[in-house]
């Protein structure tokens, strides 16, 4: 063989492995940012404790983090994305043994955001089975090599349970905003609650007074109340309404879908039923003297079922009860709306829906609207007016109707003899009158 044959054959295996090599760093280094393998950095020491933290190089926000136990098994991060923002993102489980785990992330946003930019969105994020994670985060494609600041979120839920909760009913307030004062009817609403059955109460809170600040402070020592700090506005521009060619703003009033779906799931294995309605409404039995015999007689007549609706009725607070009877004295000096004075409740409307909220057993939903699930296990059933509904002082929506066109509908009078002194031994232990 000639000398510049071998030459030829040498430069060109040269070649080949210069290529080889190069190919193989350049795969590498794309599959590492596509799926890293398990490395060990070690896990975060304080993990994320902030309602909402942004994901980096996103337009992502993440809210909590849950383990789903039901059709597969999955981590499952409540979360807000823009509708317009589709980059992959990393899972990124922290294991029991301290090393991180990386799993491409699936993006399921939910289908109701009333046309505002930025909607509900669930994070699936599929279990390394050996890893038994007990944090995890999200991260861009782009980053996953910068672990090192990132925070994580608890991983909760790990624990399944099927029954012997620690609370039969519990209700979700989705909101608190406009450094929202209305306090008599908070103590009034939170009192009925208790009296039907109620055994604790989530809120999420963006703002209120320092008067209804003490209300809920005292609530929280008496264990009744779960307060869930809800920062929304330090992240994005939320509206105070629920349409946006009306109301503008990047998120529908003050992102109550997420408070609302991170409600079910933070209260999956803690209650048997949850009421998911707003802090102005309050889920009434007409029929049973509490909300235990109602879900007694509707769970047996109706099996399967796993979200019952209720129908959402005006009390409009421009029509006073003439009888003055609940005009306390007491009363009158704390702010807000006395719903014990309004008795008067609109008709229905031919051809009109009355919206409705829910109480669901949280186990079988997956996702959530504000009137209606989107995902579910069960079966739903709207419950008849007259068995159970909303009561609901506001401003009416039937304003040209006159007083006497109204339905008189006393049902909350019947709680009178409880009723009463409770509000007045909160009032009066916390001196919050103006």
């Amino acid at each position: 063989m000639h000398c510049g044959a071998k030459v030829c054959i040498i430069c060109g295996c040269l070649l080949l492995l210069v290529y080889w090599i190069g190919f193989h760093q350049i795969y590498s280094t794309f599959n590492s940012h596509l799926q890293p393998p398990i490395q060990s950095h070690g896990c975060p020491q304080y993990p994320l404790e902030e309602t909402i933290a942004p994901v980096k190089g996103s337009r992502h926000f993440m809210v909590a983090a849950y383990e789903d136990h039901r059709e597969r098994r999955v981590t499952r991060i409540i979360g807000i994305n823009n509708r317009e923002d589709h980059q992959p993102l990393n899972c990124v489980f922290c294991c029991a043994d301290n090393k991180l785990v990386f799993k491409e992330a699936e993006i399921d946003m939910h289908s109701d955001h009333f046309g505002f930019p930025f909607v509900t969105t669930d994070t699936l994020c599929k279990e390394e089975p050996s890893c038994n994670a007990t944090q995890v985060t999200i991260l861009g494609h782009g980053d996953v090599m910068e672990i090192k600041d990132v925070r994580f979120l608890p991983i909760r839920n790990q624990e399944k349970r099927e029954d012997a909760f620690p609370y039969e009913f519990t209700v979700c307030i989705s909101n608190l905003f406009g450094n929202y004062n209305n306090v008599l009817q908070f103590i009034q609403t939170i009192e009925v609650y208790k009296i039907l059955g109620i055994e604790r109460v989530l809120i999420y809170n963006t703002s209120c007074s320092p008067l209804l600040e003490k209300v809920l402070q005292y609530y929280k020592e008496e264990g009744t109340l779960e307060v869930v700090p809800w920062p929304i506005t330090s992240f994005l521009n939320p509206s105070s309404g629920w349409n946006f060619q009306e109301h503008k703003g990047d998120l529908h009033y003050y992102g109550q879908l997420t408070t609302l779906n991170d409600c079910i799931y933070r209260n999956m294995y803690r209650t048997k039923y949850l009421l998911l309605n707003d802090i102005d409404e309050i889920i009434v039995p007409y029929q049973h003297n509490n909300l235990h015999k109602l879900m007694e007689q509707l769970a047996m007549q109706n099996p399967g079922t796993s979200v019952f609706l209720i129908e959402n009725h005006i009390f409009p607070k421009n029509y006073f009860d003439d009888s003055k009877r609940f005009v306390l004295p007491l009363w009158k000096r704390v702010p807000g709306i006395n719903i014990m004075e309004h008795i008067y409740r609109e008709p229905d409307r031919k051809n009109v829906y009355n919206p409705t909220k829910m109480i669901i057993n949280p186990r079988q939903v997956v996702q959530t609207s504000v009137h209606s699930v989107l995902k579910s296990m069960g079966r739903t059933f709207k419950v008849p007016p007259d068995v159970s509904r909303i009561v609901h002082v506001r401003v009416p929506l039937q304003g040209h109707l006159t007083k006497e066109q109204l339905h008189v509908d006393a049902k909350l009078w019947e709680y009178e003899a409880e009723l009463i002194p409770n509000i007045n031994k909160v009032i009066e232990k916390l001196g919050i009158v103006d």
